[in-house]
């Protein structure tokens, strides 16, 4: 089970990560950030979540939103997993945590 939630946490921590530097990289590259080649690896690493975020939000949602909807999902489950986290090591011991 702790390796489990560990595994979640920590492709939940990687993926908010991706989505946060393409964000920080739209950001300081502006209108050429499509043709900027780590832009376009921090896209790759988020294109899925961004497309499960597309099938969870309502078409009202645009497109251009998506990647801030994924985002907050994956906050939303990476501190459910973090409580899970919490609470399973406190039941098998801190010890076995390490």
């Amino acid at each position: 089970m702790l390796l489990l939630v560990t595994t979640v946490k920590l492709i939940a921590e990687i993926a908010l990560l991706a989505l946060l530097g393409q964000w920080l990289l739209g950001l300081l590259a502006g209108a050429k950030r499509d043709t900027n080649i780590f832009y376009q690896i921090l896209q790759i690493l988020g294109r899925p979540f961004v497309a499960v975020a597309r099938l969870v939000s309502p078409k009202l949602v645009v497109d251009r939103h998506l990647p801030l909807v994924a985002f907050f999902l994956l906050l939303f489950v990476w501190l459910g997993v973090t409580i899970l986290k919490i609470q399973t090591c406190m039941q098998i011991g801190v010890e076995l945590c390490k």
